[in-house]
């Protein structure tokens, strides 16, 4: 059986390369070569080419976006980076579904795809101050000036098998997103006062319900310590700005304080920041969450 052959560019990798090797690779299930290199004839007769070789042509598995007209630019006006061309091929493939690749291509593949094209997504609040993010890590597992002995190529598969293993947690974590969703959907819908929404489960609910006007607060169980939490709603799911906080004399106690101060006889803490606080039980935790309410 012939084996699949991926080349892409050798020396400095980045993101893009390493995401479109590793996307490629959940794609094909299969035993395949990866050949880092720039040479013509090696790039000619590859089943699968990224990032190099300045040609774009999807039936050919052709993905570079070097080429003086690149290779496309989304409606939101960010380029494709090879990483993208991939995705935009395979994605809903990868996936199994066209709405988790369509979240994917917004959580990981367009930012990645920006940061290649060197178009800026970030603007700094305290200067020289950025976000560590994984695509720093990647970056960051290039050898340095004084690492010259170490093997980039063995380096590069390292960082596509860990980008291979993000991935398929995203995936993964997108799949229980969207199953969970309606449940917090139906669960504002149920709810009678909709400023405060009631869950049964862990579900990841903030992206859903700051798309609500109405909720002030949610509750949710936590499983893990035998509580139910009392998290303040946010406008964005990316802001630490409350839209209601707790209230202020709640801040940072815990315990018999804090039930002396609520009224509540199962209270456990509330942050200091008044973003969150718990209850032993759910009724706690709903009378604690209807206190803050009218405060």
């Amino acid at each position: 059986m012939k084996t699949i052959k991926i080349v892409t560019h050798n020396q400095h990798f980045h993101p893009d390369d390493v995401f479109a090797v590793a996307t490629l690779s959940i794609m094909l299930n299969q035993p395949f070569e990866i050949a880092r290199t720039r040479n013509p004839l090696a790039i000619k007769t590859a089943d699968y080419v990224v990032d190099v070789g300045g040609e774009y042509d999807e039936k050919r598995n052709r993905f570079d976006h070097h080429q003086k007209m690149g290779a496309g630019i989304r409606e939101n006006s960010i380029p494709y980076a090879s990483f993208g061309l991939v995705w935009k091929k395979y994605g809903v493939f990868v996936c199994g579904s066209e709405e988790v690749a369509r979240i994917i291509e917004k959580k990981i593949v367009e930012p990645t795809d920006a940061e290649d094209n060197g178009v800026s997504i970030i603007k700094p609040i305290f200067e020289e101050i950025y976000p560590y993010s994984y695509f720093r890590v990647i970056r960051s597992l290039n050898p340095t000036w004084k690492e010259r002995g170490k093997d980039r190529d063995e380096l590069f598969v390292k960082a596509a098998e860990s980008a291979k293993a993000i991935l398929l947690r995203e995936i993964e974590i997108t799949k229980h997103f969207i199953e969970g969703k309606k449940f917090v959907e139906k669960a504002y819908d149920d709810a009678e006062d909709k400023r405060l929404i009631i869950l049964d489960n862990e579900y990841s609910w903030k992206e859903v319900l700051s798309k609500r006007k109405e909720p002030l607060f949610v509750i949710e169980p936590n499983f893990e310590e035998g509580q139910w939490r009392i998290v303040a709603m946010r406008d964005d799911a990316h802001s630490f700005k409350n839209r209601k906080d707790m209230p202020e004399s709640w801040g940072g106690k815990r315990g018999e304080e804090l039930a002396l101060e609520t009224g509540v006889q199962d209270a456990v803490f509330c942050h200091n920041h008044l973003f969150i606080a718990a209850a032993r039980s759910k009724d706690g935790a709903i009378k604690m969450a209807k206190i803050a309410i009218r405060k």
